[in-house]
């Protein structure tokens, strides 16, 4: 059996109906399953098509949201809806564990590349339509039988003049043919809001936060960055100092067109060495060797799938540094110059921001 080492088609899943996932993502972060989730149904997905005998390799997976619904009461301070458990053995009640509960509609694109004998004729090609449909059907028929992110996918309905069925098609070889697919194909996943990585924001706001205090960590920056920060704004500079005693306020680092950023967790960070299988007490799995870890958190943003020019700007990809400990998921995403650059805070600033 021999492997492609790059992925030469893409798999699609629409429109996903996925009932009660995770909606806590790390210790620090909720509202969404965590990418690493997404990451490690990709490898379970695999496992499960090699068994069902479709013959593809995963590399990476790109994720859209279309739809999300929260399981939490609405309010200033949102608390998550939870389940009483049924009484204990005794009659006494019993405890209620704390979860958060997230139905989705999201639509999973995977990069893959075909498994194949040595010598044997591939099957991925462009006139190989027949196989590719069969595969992708048989991907979707594999998938109704798993978990995403912890929840229960369900049937999908037939919508008019939506793809809701699996599909698969083969990349050129050309990058500008490439691109040109690309296009087409993202108009099918609006609307929607695609996750992407945007590690460069949150180095950003650290340059910037030491310019005013030199001992700014990046894990100050990173929770400054997920909350809201106002302050008072300079006047602004084509108009005169208001007579009234009112102040602009508002956020100097993220203003006008800063784009939907999120704090997200990647990956996880060893805290000790791997330890062989079997040798850790009450662990999960005695058959793999066992690492202790903590999440490592950067930045994301969700961006309309129209604003992607490459394929490779919306998958996420698994990574590991054995010197390091550091296993997390990289995504490509290279926004335009201008979105690099820290955001002036917006001058047309409405009457009903300002404070007396």
């Amino acid at each position: 059996m021999t492997l492609s080492p790059t992925p030469n088609a893409i798999l699609v899943l629409p429109h996903l109906r996925v009932q009660n996932a995770n909606a806590i993502s790390s210790p620090l972060t909720h509202g969404f399953p965590a990418i690493t989730q997404f990451v490690g149904l990709m490898w379970a997905l695999e496992r499960k098509l090699v068994q069902a005998g479709v013959p593809l390799h995963l590399h990476g997976v790109g994720v859209i949201c279309h739809h999300h619904q929260e399981q939490v009461a609405q309010g200033y301070v949102r608390t998550f809806n939870l389940t009483r458990n049924p009484v204990s053995k005794d009659g006494s009640t019993a405890a209620i564990v704390e979860e958060g509960r997230i139905h989705l509609d999201v639509t999973l694109i995977f990069s893959v590349s075909e498994r194949r004998i040595a010598g044997s004729i591939p099957m991925l090609v462009s006139d190989g339509t027949d196989a590719m449909q069969a595969w992708a059907q048989k991907t979707g028929e594999v998938l109704a039988s798993m978990r995403v992110a912890g929840g229960s996918v369900l049937p999908t309905r037939p919508v008019r003049r939506r793809r809701v069925r699996p599909w698969m098609a083969v990349l050129s070889e050309k990058s500008q043919e490439q691109d040109q697919q690309f296009r087409q194909w993202r108009r099918q996943w609006l609307p929607g809001f695609a996750l992407v990585g945007r590690d460069d924001l949150l180095t950003n706001r650290l340059t910037e936060m030491r310019k005013r205090q030199l001992d700014v960590t990046l894990l100050d920056a990173w929770l400054h960055a997920a909350r809201f920060n106002h302050e008072p704004l300079p006047p602004k500079a084509d108009k005169k100092t208001p007579t009234n005693d009112k102040v602009r306020w508002g956020d100097p680092l993220r203003g006008a067109g800063s784009g939907w950023t999120v704090p997200i967790p990647v990956g996880y960070a060893s805290l000790s060495e791997r330890h062989a299988a079997g040798t850790v007490r009450n662990a999960r799995d005695a058959s793999t060797p066992l690492r202790f870890v903590e999440s490592i958190y950067s930045f994301g943003e969700w961006v309309g799938p129209h604003r992607l020019a490459h394929l490779d700007q919306l998958l996420w990809h698994a990574e590991f540094d054995e010197a390091q400990g550091v296993y997390r998921c990289r995504n490509n995403y290279n926004p335009e110059p201008t979105q690099t650059e820290i955001p002036v805070a917006n001058d047309d600033w409405d009457a009903d921001d300002s404070y007396d």
